[in-house]
């Protein structure tokens, strides 16, 4: 494994305490202007959590409430309901646009972002930051804001695991980690993600997370990384750093808040790099699976433990720390969408384009820093691979999930089907059928030329 050694130790800063009014929630999306503080002082809903000043997370009942609220008095905003977990909860997705928001068909056609929140039930800081952006964005009336939505539809998934969160438990009802689910698509949770990756095709996919520090290795108030899977076009990738290194770290850091590389641990004192902990390039993981669907990846991480005396003390300040320093990085992806709407364009409508052209190898493993193992690699795919009726029958809702075109055999067929490498998805189809791959929903049969 090569750790690169451009990894810098980023400065440390004084460190703010949010007191989570509304308007302390507001300016840092709007800018302090007076339009955004004017916007702040309207009575606006707010969350359990803001009404308890962190004392308190905000109750499922109390965030349906919440989003109904804001449904009915803005007109910027829908609320969808995307499926049911196995306990029968509401998997919700809220659509914010400078208007009542577009169909499916006008979104992809347009620019989006979409956050996902929570998809571990008892990291709740990203659910926090992501309910309150709703509401300020749905209310916002500085102009700046208003051509920002005029551009870029925002996409939120305010809880994407609720119940994980109901039990405060970082996998769903059934135990499963959601965010290891991204490509078998086993839980109703990562379907009804991959439905939302399908139908509107986000240009930016940004998750929201919380994580454990190690002391005195891993202690950054925030951690963010970009999509370290190799099937990444080299646009896509370059457009996801970007988003890491140059918008929500320095957003972090001008907050306040010191900031680091996901899943490498530095040295307290050189700064340098000393081990990679997590962090790789599992196709299964969201922001992997993010880059090789072509939409510029995140993960953000925020870190739970108390940092002094008075966190310890008080765990309502330790909580506002961490929803704190989620809203400063939300506010750097925003700068980045707004800033680099169309060099994020270019590179998501190019990539998705790339593989109709049917070329270059496809990786079944390695990541951006630890290169491919000769056996990782399938350096001549083949055209296609073949699915037998029972194997169609087994996968095919995954695949349609997954947005993979597949021909059925009709009649005089087997009943089976062939998935051609020669799509928009091309590197994912090798990665779903190829016997090969880690995590595949079958072992199908590769067709090596087509007639």
């Amino acid at each position: 494994m090569v750790i690169p050694a451009r990894f810098k130790r980023p400065r440390r800063s004084r460190r703010r305490t949010l007191a989570l009014t509304s308007a302390a929630l507001l300016v840092p999306l709007l800018g302090a202007g007076p339009s955004a503080q004017a916007a702040a002082q309207e009575p606006q809903p707010r969350t359990g959590f803001e009404r308890t000043n962190g004392k308190e997370w905000t109750s499922q009942p109390d965030e349906t409430r919440f989003l109904d609220a804001v449904d009915a008095a803005s007109d910027r905003v829908v609320v969808d309901e995307i499926g049911s977990t196995a306990q029968g909860r509401p998997l919700r997705l809220v659509r914010i646009g400078a208007d009542r928001p577009a169909d499916e068909d006008t979104v992809r056609r347009g620019n989006s972002v979409l956050l996902v929140c929570s998809q571990h039930g008892d990291e709740p800081s990203g659910r926090e930051a992501c309910l309150s952006t709703v509401r300020d964005l749905a209310f916002a009336k500085d102009a700046r804001t208003r051509r920002f939505l005029e551009r870029t539809h925002v996409l939120v998934v305010p809880t994407a695991n609720p119940d994980g969160r109901a039990a405060d438990t970082r996998g769903n009802s059934d135990g499963v980690d959601i965010n290891r689910d991204h490509i078998t698509l086993a839980t109703a949770e990562a379907r009804a993600l991959a439905a939302v990756s399908r139908d509107y095709r986000p240009d930016v996919m940004y998750d929201l997370h919380e994580y454990g520090a190690t002391v005195p290795y891993y202690v950054k108030d925030l951690l963010s990384l970009w999509p370290r899977n190799l099937n990444t076009s080299d646009a896509v990738h370059k457009e996801s750093e970007t988003l890491s290194e140059s918008y929500v770290r320095p957003s972090a850091e001008k907050a306040g808040y010191s900031s680091g590389i996901y899943g490498i641990w530095t040295d307290p004192e050189t700064g340098e790099p000393v081990k990679q902990v997590a962090g790789d390039g599992q196709e299964r993981i969201f922001r992997n699976t993010a880059g090789a669907k072509h939409s510029i990846g995140q993960l953000v991480e925020t870190r739970v433990d108390p940092l002094t005396d008075e966190e310890k003390a008080d765990p309502a300040l330790n909580n506002r720390r961490r929803v704190g320093s989620q809203l400063a990085a939300l506010d750097g992806a925003f700068a980045f969408a707004r800033e680099r709407r169309a060099r994020v364009e270019a590179a998501t409508t190019a990539a998705r384009l790339t593989g109709w052209a049917d070329r270059g190898p496809v990786y079944l493993g390695g990541a951006d820093n630890d290169p491919a193992e000769p056996g990782e690699i399938i350096q001549d795919p083949p055209c296609g691979y073949r699915l037998s009726a029972a194997q169609w029958k087994d996968v095919r809702d995954e695949l349609a999930l997954h947005g993979v075109r597949a021909r059925e055999s009709g009649e005089g067929g087997d009943g089976g089907a062939f998935v051609p490498l020669r799509q928009s998805q091309r590197a994912l189809v090798p990665l779903l059928l190829d016997e090969r791959a880690a995590y595949e929903l079958t072992s199908a049969e590769p067709v090596a030329t087509c007639r």
